[in-house]
């Protein structure tokens, strides 16, 4: 009996957890400090995809005489 407490207790703390962290993303910035402050990184973020992002790079190299593939 004990441990099917504990299992349910368990459970109701991750619950509970989990609640919290998606309360926590989902609340907005009032002030005009932490709105500047989620433009920066929302602007940080794009910036890092473009500048980290995949590019066909490897393709563009023409190929050597020892390479049987022709492109």
């Amino acid at each position: 009996m004990l441990e099917i407490g504990l299992l349910l207790g368990g459970m109701a703390a991750i619950v509970t957890v989990l609640i919290a962290v998606v309360l926590r993303r989902n609340s907005r910035t009032e002030n005009a400090d932490g709105l500047l402050m989620e433009q920066y990184a929302r602007d940080q973020a794009h910036d890092d995809r473009m500048t980290y992002r995949y590019t066909n790079v490897i393709f563009e190299v023409p190929p050597n005489r020892r390479d049987p593939h022709r492109r």
